[in-house]
């Protein structure tokens, strides 16, 4: 089968169990195409909520499929790799945070999206790169916990001078790996291009930025540029999907090595045999009891509150 067989296929099998399909933007390329939503964690979990499907089918890591679960209970929604985790996700768990609350109760937890389900039944208020600084200076609090990256809280931190926030030791392996010599030489290969990266990257990295943003921002601000060349410093899936949506301007990665292993472990096959499955249990769903999605939930609504 080849790969436009195996789309037409996924097309008409959505239709059949009524499913819609979200797909980060770190997936592939023939992934996107069949998805109903794209975007980064923000637009998919705002997308989720309003999902009309019985079904979804996220095409992502499990945090955000349990992000989909929480935010519409009433469906059934589903992993198309089960293993598709998310290693900042699991960095911290509740009782670590509950401690410190309970030294410092005056404290507002700030928890970035990239967490797990248990975890955030602790915290205040969830956030995403795209709306994390928004919320941060819309909240009344002044002394805030931000976990679990210390990457994108020192972006933060560094532009709310007037806020407490606390970070602690934690952030994503994959942006993090990278330094000021990946800049240097992505500089030097590609003179003139702009350098456009995610707050995830090391501070080192974000402070010689052209732009700094969330997947969405830094897409946004590559198509709407009058600059012809781009490095782009998130995972390399995005300077691939902005190549085909600006074929007239040069997109490069920052690294070769900035590539999820998480999110690359779902492929078109997976979203194929996931929906064949949906119908007779073949396929991996997100199964959550009704406390803890209340629980969690909390946190979330929050942000969709603030960050809309």
């Amino acid at each position: 089968m080849t790969v436009r067989e195996m789309q037409d296929k996924i097309l008409q099998l959505k239709k059949e169990t009524d499913t819609a399909v979200l797909a980060h933007s770190y997936q592939a390329r023939e992934i996107v195409e069949i998805a109903d939503f794209t975007g980064d964690s923000y637009k998919l979990s705002v997308d989720a909520k309003g999902v009309s499907n019985k079904n979804i089918l996220f095409c992502g890591v499990h945090f955000m499929a349990e992000t989909a679960k929480m935010l519409s209970p009433e469906k059934r929604v589903f992993l198309a790799n089960r293993q598709a985790g998310c290693p900042m996700a699991e960095q911290m768990d509740r009782d670590l945070i509950s401690a410190i609350r309970e030294k410092e109760p005056d404290r507002t937890v700030v928890a970035y999206i990239n967490t797990t389900a248990s975890l955030k039944t602790v915290c205040d208020v969830c956030v995403t790169s795209s709306s994390a600084l928004r919320i941060v200076k819309a909240m009344d609090a002044e002394k805030i916990l931000f976990i679990p990256d210390c990457n994108l809280g020192s972006w933060i931190k560094d532009q709310c001078p007037d806020k407490d926030i606390k970070l602690l030791s934690g952030g994503c392996p994959t942006h993090a790996a990278m330094t000021k010599r990946h800049v240097e030489k992505a500089r030097a290969e590609h003179l003139g291009a702009l350098l456009l990266v995610h707050p995830e990257c090391q501070p080192e990295v974000v402070k010689q930025a052209d732009y700094v943003g969330s997947t969405s921002g830094i897409m946004d601000f590559a198509k709407k540029s009058d600059a012809k060349e781009f490095i782009i410093g998130t995972e390399n899936s995005i300077a691939e999907h902005l190549q085909y949506d600006c074929p007239g301007k040069k997109f490069y990665p920052l690294s070769k090595d900035l590539v999820c292993r998480n999110m690359k472990i779902t492929t078109l096959p997976d979203v194929y045999e996931s929906l064949l499955g949906i119908e007779n249990g073949g396929a991996f769903e997100i199964l959550m009891d009704d406390q803890l999605i209340a629980d969690a939930r909390r946190c979330i609504d929050e942000m969709i509150r603030l960050g809309g």
